[in-house]
């Protein structure tokens, strides 16, 4: 049990504390729960811990440390062990002196300042919690908002694009058929041509076998006439 109190020595809240050191006062609360959990002691008013200046110096050793929080932990410890096994002449018994401090008025009025600060400290740190509380709440419905929104345009976009690109595919789809068609119609115009034209030549091979066959039969008896007429030129003679 501790008993290194000082007769009118002052007691600090966590705030006071922190506001000392220069750091938050959670960090205050978790420096205390790792000095703690070695076997520190801190005196208290049931589950508040109420500082000296000693345990000032050991959260400013914490503070100040470039070694891992639990090796500090635990040097801070031994050197309280060690402070409490040898006292000071300065330093009494702790039963004696808290006793007698909360006799004294002056002592009453310090420690029951250091309670109205430590309530004061955590309803502020209540409101504080509903203030950051309400804040993330308010944060998160603008996020799912947002995601909202961001889907819905998501939605959409890729509904416009999907449309577009129907309405694309559809367009050369159509424009393919058309051009299918202009190939058959130009096929089959083609087609009559040839045949056309075959028919024309086949036209052109017959008026040219009738010329050719009535020219050589105009030939043929123009032949056998002269034949005659000198036969008969002969006999004349």
């Amino acid at each position: 049990m501790r008993h290194d109190i000082k007769p009118n020595e002052r007691a600090f809240s966590s705030k006071e504390v922190a506001e000392e050191v220069g750091i938050a006062t959670p960090t205050v609360r978790k420096y205390g729960q790792i000095l703690e959990r070695y076997g520190y002691e801190f005196f208290k008013d049931r589950d508040r811990r109420i500082f000296v200046q000693s345990d000032i110096e050991a959260l400013i050793a914490i503070r100040d440390t470039d070694k891992p929080l639990d090796d500090i932990a635990r040097e801070l410890v031994k050197q309280q062990k060690s402070r409490l096994e040898n006292p000071g002449q300065n330093e009494v018994a702790v039963s004696d002196t808290y006793d007698q401090s909360l006799q004294d008025n002056d002592q009453l009025r310090e420690f029951l300042k250091l309670i109205s600060q430590e309530l004061a400290a955590s309803r502020e740190m209540n409101v504080q919690l509903q203030n950051d509380m309400a804040e993330l709440k308010t944060t998160v419905s603008r996020l799912q908002q947002d995601h909202h929104v961001i889907s819905a345009g998501v939605g959409n976009s890729a509904q416009k694009t999907q449309a577009k690109l129907e309405k694309m595919t559809k367009q050369q789809e159509n424009y393919y058929e058309q051009l299918l068609e202009q190939e058959r119609e130009k096929s089959e115009s083609l087609q009559e041509e040839l045949q056309l034209m075959r028919e024309e030549q086949k036209k052109e091979w017959r008026l040219q076998n009738d010329y050719n066959r009535r020219l050589e039969e105009s030939v043929n008896r123009k032949s056998e006439g002269g034949f005659f007429e000198k036969l008969l030129s002969l006999f004349r003679n």
